[in-house]
Parts: C-alpha cells; sequence; structure tokens
C-alpha cells in the first residue's frame, strides 16, 4: 500500500479559520484583563503603551503586535551636550585646591574593653558550639542538655 492522497487533496490547510463571535463572557473577561493591562502600564510609566478595547481584543487574538514605545523608536537626530560640574571653567585654566585632608577635628572614640563582670566562663553546648555562661545555674543546664 502506498502512502499518497487522492489527486487534489492536500494536507496543508490553505484557508484560514472564521474567527469565532465573542461571548459576553468572552466580552467580561476582555475588559477586566484590559483594565488591568492599562492598569499595570501606567503604574510602570509606559503611558504611551495604554490600548483601548478594541486594539486590545485585536493585539490578544495576535492581528497585531504590541506598539513600540516613543523612546525606543529610532530619533531623527543625535542630542549631545557638554556637562560642567558646578563651579567648574574649563577654558581659563583655574586650579581648584583641594581640601586640607591632614588636620582633623574628630575626638578618638574610647577602646572597648571586657571588664570581667558578667561572663563567669564558655561551655561548649552542641559539638563546637561555644556558649557564654553567665551564672551556676546556666552553667548546670548546659550540662545536663549535652547529656540528655
Amino acid at each position: 500500500m502506498t502512502m499518497s492522497l487522492a489527486r487534489g487533496l492536500s494536507t496543508i490547510r490553505t484557508s484560514k479559520p472564521k474567527p469565532k463571535k465573542l461571548t459576553k463572557e468572552k466580552i467580561d473577561q476582555y475588559t477586566r484583563e484590559h483594565r488591568e493591562y492599562n492598569r499595570r502600564m501606567k503604574h510602570n510609566h509606559r503611558h504611551n503603551e495604554c490600548m483601548t478595547f478594541d486594539e486590545y481584543i485585536n493585539w490578544a487574538h495576535g492581528k497585531t503586535e504590541r506598539r513600540r514605545p516613543a523612546e525606543c523608536q529610532a530619533a531623527p537626530e543625535v542630542k549631545t551636550f557638554d556637562w560642567q560640574p558646578k563651579g567648574y571653567r574649563r577654558d581659563n585654566g583655574a586650579h581648584i585646591p583641594s581640601g586640607n585632608m591632614s588636620t582633623g577635628n574628630a575626638l578618638a572614640t574610647p577602646k572597648k574593653t571586657y571588664t570581667g563582670d558578667l561572663v563567669t566562663g564558655i561551655c561548649t553546648m552542641h559539638k563546637s558550639n561555644a556558649v557564654p555562661v553567665i551564672n551556676q545555674e546556666e552553667a548546670e543546664s548546659i550540662a545536663k542538655m549535652r547529656r540528655g
């Protein structure tokens, strides 16, 4: 048996399917999606990408592509500018001296030292977990915790 088609038949579909009519439920769903889409675009400061309801339906069905925002389109001319910091003059060659960083006026912070009043020792609770011990009761509870 051969794997050929009868003359005049084809497996390639040449006709486009007819679009289905929108039901009220689909229109309500598209209305909610359209509002949410426009809300997101406005929230992200992309007002130029907001669509009308008809544009949104065509876009949702793949009939049109999303419009490109104005800032993404090619500019007819390139704008350039010469930026200079405030108070800086390039033309006269005046030298602006740096600040004197060698002298300071801040007080030195006092060094932190442990007086030894609170912590009486260090115990090992789990494997290599060192825990500070404050009093005798805490040392006994840690010792009992290790043994079960």
